[in-house]
C-alpha cells in the first residue's frame, strides 16, 4: 500500500478546493414547493347519487339510503345540482369545462367505505386547465399585498367517504354513513406555490369564491372543505426531492401552519445529510406539528375502472338551451356573481381604498356588506369607514373570541356609531367602548350608552380653554421647558390633558388651544 505525505503547501491548496467546494453546495438555499388538493362538500339538499339528506350533525347514521350502504342492487343516479355547482365552480375559476366526462370506480378499503370503491372523475374529469389568482397578504408577516396564481390541474365530481369514530375507553371503532355518498368536487391544483401563507392565501381565496357562488359553505370547521398538502424541497437548478403528503387539514391558519412545520421539518433533514421519506402525515393543530400516518414507499394500485352503471356525462357548451338531460353551460355562466377579485378592484378604484385595506374588507364577506351599505351616504368617508369596521370593531369581536360572521351589531347601530365619530362626539376609544356594551346584547342605540356614560366629547371652547390653563398652572417645569425651545414636551401637556379629563375633549381644538395659551 502506498502512502502519499502532503506538504503543508499543497495541504493548503486542496483545504481551499475543498472549502470552496463544500461552501458553494452549502451556500445554495433550499427552496420549497407546495401543490393543493381540495376537497369542497356542495351545498346541495341530497347527496351525489341518493335522495339521503346532505346536511351537517344530524343523528349518527341518520341520513343514509340503501345506495349509501352498499347494498346490492342499489343503482346511483346522479344529482343534477351537483353537476350544476361543479360546472359554476369551473367556471368562476377560469377551467375548460369538458363536454363529456366521465366516472370511474376507485377501489381501496376502509371500514366507512361500504362499497369498497369511491365514485370518482379520475381519468375525464369535468373540467381541467384552470387558474386561481388571489392576493397574499398576512398582517405582520407581510408588508403589504402581492398578487400570486395557481393552476388548476382539474376539477372532478366525487362521492366522499363515511366517517369512523375511535372510543378510546371501550376500544373499538363505530362506523358513522351520514357523510358517505355526499358529494365533493376535487380540486387539484398545480405544484406552483413556495409556503404556507401562499397555500393559505389560496385556500382563503376559494372559500370566498364558493361561498360567492354558493356551491359551498365553505365551513372548514365542519369538513366542508378540507385541504391536502404536498411538500417537496430542492436546491436551484436541482430536481424536486421526496414529497410527503399532509391530509385533511381544516383551517386556513391550520394551512400555512402544517406547511410551515413541513418545510423546516424537511430543510432540518436534508441540511443533515438525511433523506425525506415518501409518506402521508397529519397536522396536529395542538402541538403545531406534523405526525406520520403511514408511508407511500410501495405506490397503492387503486385499480381505476370505468363505473359500469352510470353513462358519460354530457353538457352543452355551445348554446343556451337547457333540458332534463344536458345542462347548458352558456346559461349556468350567466348566473356568475362578482367575484372577490372583482370586489377588491371596485373597493380600489371607486372607493379609493389601500390595497391591503381592500384584502382585508373582502377576507371578511360580513364586514363588507357593513362597508358597502354605510357607505351608501356619499358624505361618509369610505377610509374612516373601513378603518372602524376593520380597526375597531374586529377588535372588539377578537377580544371577546367571535367571529365576524356571529356579530350581532345591526346596520343602523354602526351608522349611528360612524357619523357620531366623523361629527367628533366621540373619540375612537369611545367608539370601541360603545362596541364593547353593543355587543352586551343591549337595546339600547349608540347614542343612548355615549349619553348615559357620559361619553359625548367636550367640544365647547370656553370649557377646553379652561382645562388647558389648569395643565399649565399645574406644570410649571413643563411649560418652562417649552418654553426654553424644547417643543417636544407639547406632547407630554397634551397627554396630561387628555389623562386629566377623561379623554373626553375634542383634541384638535384642545391641541391648538393650549399651542396658543403657550405662545403667549
Amino acid at each position: 500500500m502506498k502512502h502519499y505525505i502532503l506538504s503543508k503547501r499543497h495541504l493548503y491548496k486542496y483545504s481551499k478546493i475543498l472549502k470552496r467546494g463544500f461552501s458553494s453546495h452549502c451556500n445554495k438555499e433550499w427552496q420549497s414547493v407546495v401543490g393543493l388538493e381540495v376537497h369542497a362538500q356542495l351545498n346541495t339538499e341530497s347527496k351525489l347519487f341518493s335522495g339521503a339528506e346532505n346536511t351537517f350533525g344530524g343523528l349518527v347514521n341518520n341520513c343514509v339510503s340503501l345506495f349509501d350502504a352498499a347494498i346490492p342492487g342499489t343503482l346511483p343516479v346522479l344529482n343534477r345540482k351537483c353537476v350544476e355547482l361543479g360546472v359554476l365552480t369551473a367556471l368562476a375559476l377560469s377551467c375548460k369545462v369538458n363536454e363529456v366526462s366521465t366516472f370511474d370506480r376507485k377501489h381501496y378499503f376502509y371500514a366507512d367505505l361500504p362499497a369498497g370503491y369511491q365514485i370518482t372523475q379520475q381519468r375525464t374529469p369535468l373540467a381541467n386547465d384552470g387558474i386561481i389568482n388571489f392576493q397574499v397578504y398576512t398582517p405582520g408577516v407581510h408588508k403589504k399585498p402581492y398578487n400570486k396564481s395557481s393552476k388548476i390541474k382539474q376539477i372532478q365530481l366525487e362521492q366522499d367517504s363515511g366517517k369512523s369514530l375511535h372510543d378510546a375507553e371501550l376500544k373499538r371503532s363505530l362506523v358513522d354513513l351520514n357523510r358517505a355518498g355526499a358529494p365533493l368536487i376535487e380540486l387539484v391544483f398545480e405544484p406552483d406555490l413556495e409556503d404556507g401563507e401562499e397555500a393559505a392565501a389560496l385556500v382563503k381565496e376559494l372559500v370566498l369564491i364558493v361561498q360567492r357562488l354558493g356551491a359551498c359553505t365553505g365551513r372548514m370547521e365542519e369538513g366542508a372543505l378540507r385541504v391536502d398538502a404536498n411538500v417537496s424541497m430542492h436546491q436551484a437548478g436541482e430536481p424536486l426531492s421526496t414529497r410527503t403528503e399532509i391530509k385533511n387539514i381544516g383551517s386556513v391558519r391550520g394551512v400555512a401552519g402544517a406547511i410551515r412545520h413541513e418545510i423546516e421539518r424537511q430543510r432540518s433533514i436534508l441540511e443533515d445529510g438525511g433523506r425525506i421519506v415518501n409518506e402521508t402525515r397529519s397536522w396536529d393543530a395542538t402541538a403545531k406539528i406534523t405526525i406520520p400516518m403511514r408511508d407511500k414507499e410501495v405506490v397503492q394500485d387503486y385499480r381505476f375502472m370505468p363505473e359500469p352503471n352510470l353513462p358519460p356525462l354530457r353538457v352543452n357548451l355551445r348554446t343556451k338551451e337547457d333540458s332534463q338531460d344536458v345542462i347548458s353551460v352558456p346559461l349556468i355562466k350567466d348566473k356568475m356573481p362578482e367575484l372577490p377579485e372583482e370586489s377588491r378592484t371596485k373597493l380600489i378604484k371607486h372607493y379609493e381604498l389601500r390595497p391591503e385595506t381592500a384584502v382585508q374588507l373582502v377576507n371578511e364577506p360580513v364586514l363588507l356588506d357593513f362597508f358597502q351599505t354605510i357607505t351608501l351616504v356619499k358624505a361618509r368617508n369610505p377610509t374612516k369607514v373601513a378603518n372602524l369596521l376593520l380597526n375597531d370593531l374586529l377588535t372588539v369581536l377578537n377580544k371577546r373570541k367571535l367571529d365576524a360572521t356571529c356579530c350581532p351589531l345591526t346596520v343602523n347601530q354602526l351608522e349611528d356609531l360612524v357619523d357620531l365619530l366623523l361629527d367628533k362626539k366621540i373619540s375612537l376609544d369611545v367608539c370601541r367602548k360603545t362596541i364593547d356594551e353593543l355587543l352586551e346584547g343591549t337595546d339600547s342605540s349608540a347614542m343612548d350608552i355615549i349619553k348615559q356614560k357620559g361619553w359625548l366629547l367636550v367640544t365647547d371652547e370656553a370649557e377646553i380653554v379652561n382645562s388647558c390653563i389648569k395643565v399649565i398652572e399645574n406644570n410649571p417645569k413643563l411649560v418652562k421647558q417649552y418654553k426654553d425651545g424644547k417643543t417636544k414636551v407639547f406632547k407630554a401637556l397634551l397627554g396630561i390633558l387628555s389623562k386629566t379629563t377623561d379623554n373626553k375633549l375634542d383634541m384638535s381644538i384642545a391641541s391648538e388651544k393650549l399651542e396658543e395659551l403657550l405662545k403667549k
